[in-house]
């Protein structure tokens, strides 16, 4: 069954249902497959406990004081406010807080009994088995999106149409072709990647072909998502002060020219950029390329979740490493935590180089001492963990600062605490310096007279 059928049998939204997930910090692996079949544990918990949910969602639905807040859920108000403060800061000037906000979210979060909620999903899902790690938030984003792909009443009931076109910006590493596979896979389509030799004219077997032919083929097959790399450097604004090249001004063309056909032909075009600064504003216009989905770098637990899937990806019960990750108890999330809150702002790629690097020091170290007991130390950690800051450069701590910049213009609503949690990490590098202090102090007519002296 499909969440939305679900929830319209239930007569709960699907955007509460959403939302539940969040709040109550539930695995995506164990409510929802990848194309929104419900899982049978949630399926369970949702039939019930429908009372719970509906309260939920009328909750969701109101705007509400701190003061209402904290009367519903019998908590000081102290603490209400810092909860919110911190996991959702969204107010509006009148001093009611946005409908988006559950009380008993906020009642979870400052540790309210809420065991009925657990007791159905106390089996967590291996790692290994996830169809990815952490980023509900994004996914739910994601899904929003595409929703018109999934429930083609949209159109008829409300007029909303598919996106034509997608960018998906974030700095390099952050895993923007994984969320456009992830895409194809929601909507089913077919992931197809614009290669660069597809941009201009070239030959293949022998014949001539250029990008208008390609796309032109494109349009023909069934149900196609078309990714394409460098958007923001193939797509960039005409300025007399920038040389665009010849190659990607007929890029550009071709793609306006065809855009409108897209929908009808069942085609979505997915560009990956690093910033959206710099792209043509015709580009992004309604209907064309309108629909911009920001792609972050993970967060300090989606970064431990990520090194122990690295670390176990593939092994053997019975293997070595694995056998040296169970006596150090590396073999669960909590070890990382530390090391993972040492790597701030590092990109998906980033977090793999540690686990690689980390790898081959733990193998050298067993080489030389044979023992399957040797100690996972600060010493092997901190050695990693140099090897992967080898990409933390400056100019991708600008791109850092670039991309929080662009997601504050278009996307704050939506991650205003992912973008709150990565300024903080981005400003731990930034190295603020004191102002001269001068000693003593001397009269503004005095220095008139020093200037004319």
């Amino acid at each position: 069954m499909k969440l939305i059928e679900l929830a319209k049998e239930l007569n709960v939204s699907a955007e509460a249902i959403k939302q539940f997930i969040q709040d109550f910090d539930i695995e995506l692996a164990e409510c929802v497959s990848t194309n929104f079949e419900v899982k049978e544990d949630f399926e369970k918990f949702a039939r019930e406990n429908l009372d719970f949910l509906q309260l939920y969602e009328k909750d969701l639905d109101k705007t509400k004081t701190l003061e209402q807040i904290a009367d519903k859920i019998n908590r000081p108000k102290e603490k209400v406010e810092q909860a919110i403060k911190e996991f959702n800061p969204n107010i509006f000037d009148n001093g009611l807080f946005r409908s988006s906000i559950s009380s008993y979210g906020i009642d979870n979060k400052l540790g309210g009994n809420y065991q009925f909620v657990y007791d159905y999903f106390g089996h967590k899902t291996s790692l290994q088995h996830r169809d990815f790690i952490g980023y509900r938030d994004l996914f739910f984003y994601i899904s929003e999106v595409l929703e018109p792909f999934l429930n083609p009443q949209q159109i008829k009931d409300w007029g909303i149409h598919k996106p034509a076109g997608i960018i998906l910006y974030g700095p390099p590493g952050s895993g923007k072709i994984f969320w456009a596979n992830k895409i194809a896979e929601i909507i089913g389509y077919q992931f197809k990647e614009v290669k660069k030799h597809y941009l201009g004219t070239s030959f293949v077997d022998g014949n001539k072909t250029n990008f208008n032919d390609f796309l032109v083929t494109m349009m023909t097959d069934d149900k196609v998502l078309l990714f394409l790399e460098d958007f923001d450097e193939i797509m960039m604004e005409r300025k007399a002060e920038t040389d665009v090249a010849s190659c990607n001004l007929e890029t550009q063309e071709i793609i306006l020219h065809y855009i409108g056909k897209f929908e009808q032909e069942d085609l979505l075009m997915v560009g990956s950029a690093n910033s959206v600064s710099e792209i043509d504003e015709e580009i992004m216009a309604p209907g064309r390329f309108d629909v911009m989905i920001p792609v972050f770098p993970p967060n300090a637990t989606e970064r431990s979740e990520i090194i122990l899937y690295a670390m176990t990806k593939n092994l053997e019960k019975d293997s070595l490493l694995y056998k040296i990750l169970q006596n150090n108890k590396a073999d669960k999330v909590p070890f990382w935590h530390e090391v993972s809150s040492q790597m701030k702002v590092f990109s998906n790629t980033m977090v793999i180089d540690f686990t690689q690097s980390l790898k081959k020091r733990i193998k050298n170290l067993y080489q030389r001492t044979r023992n399957e007991n040797l100690k996972i130390d600060q010493t092997l950690l901190n050695g990693a963990l140099r090897d992967a800051k080898g990409k933390l450069t400056e100019e991708y701590l600008d791109q850092i600062a670039r991309f929080l910049s662009d997601v504050i213009i278009n996307n704050l609503d939506d991650f205003r605490h992912r973008v709150q949690a990565l300024k903080k990490e981005l400003d731990t590098y930034r190295i603020v310096e004191e102002p001269q202090r001068i000693i003593g102090f001397h009269h503004s007519g005095e220095e008139e007279e020093k200037d004319k002296g």
